[in-house]
């Protein structure tokens, strides 16, 4: 059970922060993006089990150069007593095009505690560099302290603020089948994310039918090898482009991540 549950969690956390949707601004041909707070529950579904198991709030703000985003997320209090999750995702990016400039992730997960840091540089035309950094505590020790170089031809995001580049996509024209790829960092890898758009159709938020368009995502590292399991979002047609569910397979049961407040 606490296995299963730290994957419920986790799982949530990847299909929630690389959920894809067109920003306000970028819809309304503004460079703007408002602030704006986003909430959700993660619902764990086995069978006749249908139980909230967290929550997160997912955040922005901005001052006169740059855009700051935040996702915390944390485990129901009756979860803690199998496993506790705090975990916050902190990024800011440039306000003229969304380039990411820094990531942290800042995980406690039972009784671990990890600390991930992406410092991004575009010095070299044509390519993203980044410093990653990682470290692991358990029990209070440090475990693992790991530094490394990244480098991307062209794009590079990170699992926060590709949830802002990913909302300048023009699903409005895109096909059912088209598929778009870009390079994600972590303290620890590379991976390659590929948005595959399934098409529109309708999901019940609430008592609502809500129009949305449907994606899945893909994370392979070099060789084509699969990194996690296929997650799939259902993203509204409006101008807002809000994710309105994002659904993960686990091993037992499924997540459900279901927008409750905008």
């Amino acid at each position: 059970m606490r296995k299963l549950f730290k994957i419920c969690i986790a799982a949530f956390l990847i299909c929630l922060s690389c959920a894809t949707m067109c920003a306000k601004g970028f819809a309304n041909g503004s460079s703007k993006f408002e602030p704006e707070t986003l909430r959700y529950k993660v619902m764990f579904k086995w069978g006749l089990i249908n139980k909230q198991a967290g929550s997160a709030v997912l955040t922005l703000n901005h001052d006169s150069k740059h855009y700051h985003a935040r996702l915390a997320a944390a485990s129901e209090p009756w979860a803690d007593k199998i496993y506790r999750v705090r975990d916050t995702l902190n990024g800011y990016m440039r306000y003229v095009d969304f380039a990411p400039l820094y990531y942290e992730k800042i995980a406690h997960e039972g009784g671990e505690h990890k600390h991930d840091v992406v410092n991004y540089n575009y010095s070299m035309p044509g390519k993203v560099a980044a410093e990653c950094s990682r470290k692991v505590y358990k029990k209070g020790e440090l475990k693992i302290d790991e530094r490394r170089s990244m480098e991307s031809e062209g794009k590079a995001v990170d699992m926060l603020t590709s949830f802002y580049y990913m909302r300048q996509l023009p699903f409005d024209s895109w096909h059912k089948g088209e598929v778009e790829t870009l390079d994600i960092f972590s303290g620890k890898r590379k991976e390659l994310l590929s948005i595959e758009y399934l098409g529109k159709e309708n999901v019940t938020v609430g008592d609502t039918s809500v129009p949305s368009h449907h994606i899945r995502f893909t994370f392979t590292v070099k060789g084509g090898a699969k990194t996690s399991d296929d997650m799939e979002a259902w993203i509204s047609t409006d101008k807002a482009r809000v994710p309105l569910r994002l659904e993960g397979k686990l091993p037992v049961g499924k997540v459900h991540c279901v927008l409750v407040d905008r």
